[in-house]
């Protein structure tokens, strides 16, 4: 999707099996690649073919993230287009769709969140695994259930956080070091597969060798692992544009193995909440993990909103 103001973006396209097949973008996160959402892509698209109806179709769009695997990173910082944005040309002004749904985790769920604050119009809603933080709250507000989920964050931070730290202070030396080892990058991506996947120390429960390995190699043979940190950088500089109030429906899907939990009056705070759903397993690659439980929360959602 190369434009005057943006780079090109690569994207998978998954037709629905109905003609009115209601558009959907699906964005995934980091360690996380295109290839991560292709079953729920394929069980969006052709619901029939997983013991659903085909009048739940979508259309399903996944677009590479600037700087992973396929999709250049955009040569301005700041860039002069965020990534909503561009997700918004891809599905709006040269895909043709007047009205889309969107999904997204991690990352994703960042841009997903900024693509429905700042196109209700166009988007039709959300579907989120993680939630951003209001911008502004008064602690004495805050239930019990957020305090316990706020000290669950930081404790998260504190053990878990240290390439978040990296990633967002150091990105180029880290870039150098993994750009030049296979094995360092396979090491620094399976780490993050395993710790935050709901695989009971097992990695091979829920990642086959030949997935995680092809994971892996889509960051290697495209030289994207240093490119990829970029949005860590963006966002601790004050470049990314911070989600303030998200009014068009809004789903949250919180599986119990994932890096947080929100509680529902926590994700009420910034987004407009018409579902909430906690999954009974999976993790925080929910996509692959469980994409039928993910599928059907998806369909049920935007059942009442086409």
């Amino acid at each position: 999707m190369p434009t005057s103001t943006a780079r090109p973006v690569h994207y998978l396209r998954f037709d629905g099996e109905q003609p009115d097949a209601l558009p959907i973008v699906l964005t995934h996160g980091w360690p996380s690649s295109i290839l991560e959402l292709t079953a729920l892509a394929r069980r969006l698209a052709a619901p029939s073919q997983h013991g659903g109806d085909a009048a739940d179709a979508f259309t399903v769009v996944v677009p590479s993230l600037p700087g992973y695997a396929f999709s250049p990173q955009r040569p301005s910082l700041p860039p002069a287009l965020q990534t909503h944005e561009l997700w918004h040309r891809l599905m709006h002004d040269e895909l043709g769709f007047d009205r889309y749904a969107a999904h997204g985790g991690d990352l994703g769920a960042g841009v997903t969140s900024r693509l429905g604050e700042a196109y209700p119009d166009a988007v039709a809603g959300i579907h989120l695994l993680a939630v951003a933080a209001p911008i502004e709250y008064d602690p004495a507000s805050l239930t019990a259930e957020e305090r316990t989920y706020l000290d669950e964050v930081a404790t998260w931070s504190t053990e878990e956080g240290g390439y978040q730290h990296q990633q967002s202070t150091r990105p180029l030396t880290l870039a150098h070091a993994l750009s030049d080892s296979p094995t360092g990058l396979l090491a620094w991506i399976v780490e993050k597969y395993r710790a935050w996947s709901d695989n009971d120390g097992d990695l091979s429960a829920r990642f086959t060798d030949d997935f995680v390995l092809t994971q892996a190699s889509l960051y290697w043979f495209t030289g994207a692992i240093s490119t990829s940190f970029r949005p860590y950088y963006e966002y601790a500089r004050g470049l990314t544009r911070r989600v303030e109030r998200v009014e068009v429906p809004t789903a949250v899907a919180v599986f119990p193995a994932d890096l947080t939990r929100p509680p529902r009056s926590w994700a009420e705070r910034t987004y407009n909440i018409a579902r909430y759903t906690r999954m009974p397993r999976g993790g925080h690659f929910a996509a692959h993990e469980e994409p039928g439980l993910l599928a059907r929360d998806i369909t049920e959602f935007f059942r009442t909103l086409r």
